[in-house]
């Protein structure tokens, strides 16, 4: 110690020093220290596409806008997150750099931090001084007017990019977004809704048509398999560029036992979680960026709704990952009370948000429906809440059984069965991924299965119905067990449309197997039980098997008459089935009641109920085969024209009642008009069932008989 007072201060140190006492009151602001980023030079992404595929229009289009003295332009590319917006992007600033001789200037856009570090690298790039940049930081100056105003005068012609601008606010509370004669500002956004970007072109990027897709995947991982495996590859993810880099990525890195594109498909397929198969191709895992995985890319966007007080959407969202990515008609979410934290006043704002974002679309056409990718709704689905998933799968099924009736009636095709199909199988499938659904919702699933089935086959749509009631029989008895009775049902079906194909065979054994499970599961004088017993008559009767036909005709009539009565709806179907036998002495039997199983249809149905129409036509059909042929005639030609008029000429059982009345008028020896009218039937059936069906085999023998019928009838030339 000196005796003196020493003191010393270094950097932003002080030193005070007093003989008495000393107040000192001292106010500190410090804040965060500023980070720009490392590069605004180069594109900060991870592995660009060596080439793009099917984005020729779309990059020369930009490139235009880069021709030299080009300018005073703002585009906006957007669309789904994951659709290759950023690879267009950093293409077009390759070419410009490169080829162009402007300036590349790129920005992170994702957030307030970024953009604003980044444009002030880009203003020091453009000649800002460290003074202006200083105040701009601290708030002293307005910092996008520095920007633009050094962009203004930069002396080489530039190209801005403004990458990952999902969250337009950002952009316009700033003023960021600006022209300038000096350069073309190009952004990137999932944002669709115009009224963010007044000022520009927008550019819609979408997901690839199928051949560039799978070509991407052959870029990617040359050799491992042919391009109609990466077509079918490609067409499991969708065709999303995100999807088609990680799996293309996976497939060239394996180096144990690589799988081939077929294999990579099938686990695709077979795996209760595809989403985590896909992110295994992003490099070291994916890290933190979830913008490289299909998992994360699109929770940002969810985020982002929930900020800004839309969890409706996200509570849509998840309902729609309940459903298929083909189409959904709009109607099925019109005036939706749906028993969720998703008001119905709100759904419209809800589906708006996702429509901004660019997490769904609205598809053109007469039939206004929605659109979300597949890989998205999986990606959803995957991370919906365990708490949630009943209530969402449970609003699901109702949406859809109330747009399905309990009992459709017969007719010609109507489109909503087939637009719903691929929504109804999905939600089973949902129902089976998801454990946490209780048995009533999983039998809503069903139920939405069954009614749509039974739509299309009574629409005479009886190969779709058939591909329907298989997949859902499988997806069904997995969840409900073997033995339940909406599984049953299904079968039923199934053995239906495989019968209305002409399969006879495997018609009538679908039917036995299914007949022994319900006598042993529902009794034998279940009415599931009688109606299979019915289902079961119609092949026999075609494979020659009358007498096991007729038992099983008379079992269910008997069972109807005792359970429903004797003019139920169903007694009197079963009825008329006895009329449908082909000739012999069990029709002999039956034929006599024709007439009056029609005047009771007429009496209790209504002359134009489709059980009464079926039964004037089975009576024409019995008078035939009992050689009553004029008495045939004109009740055959009153059924064809009932049914025309009721159904439409193309419906098959219009079709069959065609038929008839060509076998009545060959029997009554009006040949021309029975060729006429086998000519019709031919061509249907050949445009419908094709060339091979039995029946069209049938049709085309019977008109080679009506033709030598023609021609030894006709009178011999003279001599």
């Amino acid at each position: 110690m000196t005796g003196h007072n020493d003191g010393r201060a270094s950097d932003q140190g002080r030193v005070y020093q007093a003989s008495g006492d000393q107040h000192i009151v001292e106010h500190h602001h410090h804040g965060a220290a500023w980070t720009g980023p490392d590069s605004i030079r180069h594109p900060p992404i991870g592995r660009a596409p060596v080439i793009l595929r099917d984005r020729s229009e779309l990059i020369g289009r930009l490139r235009e806008a880069v021709s030299e003295g080009a300018g005073n332009t703002v585009f906006v590319l957007h669309g789904l997150g994951g659709c290759g917006k950023t690879a267009v992007a950093c293409a077009l600033f390759d070419h410009a750099t490169r080829e162009r001789g402007r300036v590349g200037l790129w920005v992170n856009a994702s957030d307030q931090a970024s953009l604003r570090g980044g444009m002030l690298a880009v203003a020091a790039d453009r000649g800002a001084r460290d003074g202006e940049l200083m105040a701009a930081r601290n708030g002293l100056r307005a910092a996008a007017d520095l920007v633009w105003n050094y962009l203004d005068r930069s002396d080489l012609p530039w190209l801005l990019v403004l990458d990952n601008a999902d969250d337009p606010a950002v952009l316009r509370d700033g003023g960021w977004v600006r022209t300038s004669p000096r350069g073309i500002v190009l952004v990137t956004t999932r944002q669709a809704a115009g009224h963010w970007w007044p000022a520009a072109e927008l550019l819609h990027v979408g997901v690839l048509p199928r051949a560039e897709a799978a070509q991407v995947l052959c870029d990617l991982a040359p050799g491992a398999g042919s391009d109609a495996d990466a077509a079918a590859v490609a067409d499991r993810l969708g065709r999303l560029p995100l999807a088609l880099t990680l799996a293309g990525g996976f497939l060239a890195h394996q180096v144990i036992a690589p799988w081939t594109m077929e294999e990579y498909g099938r686990r695709l397929r077979d795996l209760p979680d595809p989403i985590g198969l896909i992110d295994q191709g992003a490099p070291g895992g994916g890290g933190n960026d979830s913008r490289h995985l299909v998992s994360g890319t699109w929770q940002l966007s969810l985020d982002s709704l929930a900020a800004q007080n839309l969890p409706e959407a996200v509570t849509l969202l998840r309902l729609l990952a309940c459903w298929s990515n083909d189409p959904l008609p709009l109607s099925l979410l019109a005036d939706a009370g749906l028993g969720l934290p998703l008001p119905a006043e709100r759904v419209e704002l809800a589906l708006r948000g996702l429509l901004d974002r660019s997490l769904t679309e609205l598809v053109p056409g007469d039939n206004r429906c929605l659109r979300t990718h597949g890989v998205l709704l999986d990606s959803v689905a995957r991370v919906t809440p365990a708490g949630e998933r009943d209530g969402l799968a449970a609003a699901a099924a109702g949406l859809l059984l109330r747009s399905l009736p309990p009992s459709p009636e017969r007719g010609l095709r109507d489109s909503r069965p087939a637009a719903l199909a691929p929504h109804a199988l999905a939600l089973l499938r949902r129902v089976v991924t998801w454990p946490e659904t209780g048995i009533g919702t999983a039998e809503s699933a069903a139920d939405c299965a069954l009614r749509l089935v039974t739509a299309q086959h009574r629409s005479g749509d009886y190969a779709s119905a058939l591909a329907t009631a298989e997949q859902a029989a499988d997806l069904a008895r997995r969840r409900l067990g073997d033995d339940h009775v909406l599984v049953l049902r299904l079968r039923q079906r199934t053995g239906k449309a495989t019968d209305r194909l002409g399969r006879l065979e495997e018609a009538a054994q679908l039917h036995k197997e299914l007949l022994d499970d319900l006598e042993r599961i529902c009794g034998p004088e279940a009415l599931d039980t009688l109606t299979t017993c019915l289902h079961l008559s119609r092949p026999l009767t075609w494979l020659d098997q009358p007498t096991e036909a007729v038992r099983l005709m008379h079992r269910t009539v008997a069972g109807r008459h005792v359970q429903l009565g004797p003019w139920h709806p169903l007694t009197l179907e079963a009825r008329a089935c006895l009329l449908e036998l082909p000739p012999g002495p069990d029709l002999d039997r039956e034929a006599p009641a024709g007439p009056d199983l029609v005047a009771d249809c007429r009496r209790e149905l209504g002359a134009d109920h489709a059980i009464t129409l079926s039964a004037e036509l089975n009576c024409a059909g019995a008078l035939l085969n009992t050689a009553q042929h004029s008495e045939a005639l004109p009740l055959a030609r009153r059924a064809l024209a009932a049914h025309e008029q009721r159904f439409g000429t193309d419906y098959p059982i219009t079709v069959a009642a065609r038929s008839l009345l060509s076998n009545v008028l060959h029997s009554v020896g009006e040949y021309r008009e029975a060729i006429e009218q086998a000519e019709t039937v031919r061509e249907w059936r050949e445009r419908v069932l094709g060339p091979d069906h039995p029946w069209t085999t049938a049709i085309r023998e019977k008109l080679a008989r009506y033709r030598r019928s023609l021609a030894e009838a006709a009178p011999p030339d003279p001599v």
